[in-house]
């Protein structure tokens, strides 16, 4: 079933590619949104000093020059309709048949997810997630990456990268072009960076990210 303002899914197919993916469960698809709605969000965005205004910014050696917004109520109107929009319990139940994890929910606090706003030389080391939430007692299953950057060159970095359970060979590399969706299963062996940023200082990396547990 296509859902509004998201192209269709294959979800079979994606299912399929999943289960079949190196090191662990993950999934990248271009063209994720209706094309018109994605450059809504593009647009929408803030710029990096004014998200910082918004939300947190990381300084830490491991992860910095990035801002994360999560309160939903200062979202601009199109970036909060992508958020209902994951958040709904159509596109959940999707998920939940695309990686074969059953009662996915969407978590409503928005851990980890938002708004992200990168700035040159930021990057995020290599790592695992929280598995655990504690303030709902559930674990976190999904990570859904969504990005809306345009004209983003190979040299500006900000790949995802996911690497094996070893952290010694890296099994998939993932730019962060405009209007491509990207995720995985968070598990003890899902490790995952980004590589540093070089573009100009008059860009920033977008993305919206949120997780489901």
């Amino acid at each position: 079933m296509k859902l509004p303002l998201l192209n269709e899914i294959n979800i079979d197919a994606m299912q399929e590619k999943m289960a079949a993916a190196p090191a662990f469960p993950h999934f990248c698809i271009d063209n994720f949104l209706e094309e018109a709605f994605a450059q809504q969000v593009h647009d929408a965005f803030p710029s990096f000093d004014e998200a910082e205004k918004m939300g947190k910014l990381f300084k830490a050696v491991n992860e910095k020059k990035k801002v994360q917004i999560t309160d939903a109520g200062k979202f601009p109107p199109a970036i909060l309709k992508l958020h209902e929009l994951l958040a709904s319990q159509e596109f959940v139940d999707n998920m939940s048949k695309m990686t074969g994890i059953k009662n996915l929910i969407a978590d409503p606090a928005l851990a980890g997810g938002g708004i992200h706003a990168t700035n040159s030389g930021g990057h995020l080391d290599v790592h695992i997630d929280f598995n655990f939430d504690t303030r709902t007692q559930l674990h976190r299953r999904l990570n859904i990456l969504i990005y809306f950057n345009k004209d983003w060159p190979e040299e500006y970095g900000g790949y995802l990268d996911l690497w094996d359970k070893e952290v010694k060979e890296c099994q998939g590399r993932f730019a962060p072009i405009f209007n491509r969706a990207a995720g995985f299963v968070t598990s003890e062996v899902s490790w995952h960076g980004v590589t540093p940023i070089t573009c100009p200082p008059d860009k920033f990396r977008k993305s919206f990210a949120r997780s489901e547990e």
